[in-house]
């Protein structure tokens, strides 16, 4: 398959007060043409920052410190920020898990679409990117699209406005999208409706498409690879199927056991402790302080990320030997 998007060595930390974070710490990623990744891991495990850091907008104190990021053959760390402009948006887009806060109250759904449409597309007049704007809001499954282009953010519902945030990422067309929590606050019915939409269209316009999420049904349903992350570095990255039935990482093994399940009447596994202060991470493996398979040499030595005998990328030192249950 062909590596459309590659990150190695990936640093990005912040310089906050308090410390140094590093919030990223040397973090490789890929994704292939056309294919469709899973980026999961608890709140802090640097799921969103990746996201960000790949489009270069990490908020301050943030800064990326070392690594590249190769899109479509060109390191997007040296691009000016003029360059980068033209690229987000048009060949890479991302919606983010509130919609509520990245749509502008005081203009219409109608204006925001056209200043997105008319800002990739200079030669479109108003009135073409105005059609066009409804046609974006017919694709996305939006009823009426011709009123509610004339609607504001807080006339429509949390379903509709995710739809919205969706529409305006693909209005130019671009070949990668990021997807940030996009059922965040969603109910369930809803949430079914919106990662149905992403689906179908990722597949219609033959797109790429990084599921950032920590909700593993979400990775089953839509991805094909899936990469762990704990505290901003990777755990394990697999095939989908292939990492629920046999993880070959201990926390990849407690997301999976943390997961309900309508066939099994069993206690869900609650993952001990919580994810480290990355001021001051621990030593060796980031996880061994929660990991109950954790010996001596987890707190001496960082684990390297290993080529598995089921194809998977683990970074444990024990994966030939633990036996590991997946969901």
């Amino acid at each position: 398959m062909e590596t459309q998007l590659d990150v190695k060595g990936l640093k990005t930390y912040f310089f906050t007060e308090a410390g140094v974070v590093k919030a990223i710490d040397g973090l490789d990623f890929q994704v292939g043409k056309d294919e469709s990744v899973g980026l999961v891991g608890e709140s802090g495990s640097g799921k969103t920052v990746m996201g960000l850091s790949v489009f270069r907008i990490v908020p301050q104190p943030g800064k990326i410190v070392a690594g590249s990021i190769t899109f479509e053959g060109e390191d997007l760390l040296k691009k000016s920020d003029e360059e980068m402009r033209k690229i987000r948006g048009k060949k890479i887009a991302m919606t983010f898990q509130d919609p509520t806060t990245s749509l502008d109250p005081l203009y219409t759904v109608g204006d925001q679409l056209v200043e997105v449409i008319r800002q990739h597309d200079k030669e479109l007049s108003k009135k073409e990117a105005w059609e066009k704007a409804e046609k974006l809001l017919e694709m996305v499954r939006i009823s009426e699209p011709s009123i509610r282009v004339k609607e504001y953010p807080h006339e429509l519902s949390g379903g509709m406005k995710q739809r919205i945030a969706i529409a305006r990422a693909l209005a130019s067309g671009p070949s990668l999208l990021f997807a940030d929590e996009p059922t965040t606050n969603l109910d369930v019915t809803v949430q079914a409706q919106v990662l149905e939409l992403i689906k179908d269209l990722r597949e219609k316009q033959k797109m790429s498409l990084v599921m950032i999420t920590h909700d593993m049904g979400i990775v089953a349903e839509i991805t094909q690879r899936v990469q762990v992350l704990y505290a901003g570095m990777v755990a394990e990255v697999g095939e989908t199927h292939s990492l629920f039935r046999k993880p070959q990482h201990p926390y990849t093994e407690a997301l999976l056991q943390a997961v309900p399940r309508i066939d099994q009447r069993k206690e869900l596994r609650v993952i001990p402790g919580n994810i480290p202060n990355l001021i001051n991470p621990p030593t060796g493996c980031r996880f061994h302080p929660r990991c109950p398979y954790a010996k001596d040499i987890c707190a001496e030595k960082v684990p390297p990320l290993e080529l598995t005998d089921r194809g998977h990328l683990s970074a444990c030192h024990f994966w030939r030997t633990l036996s590991l249950s997946g969901a």
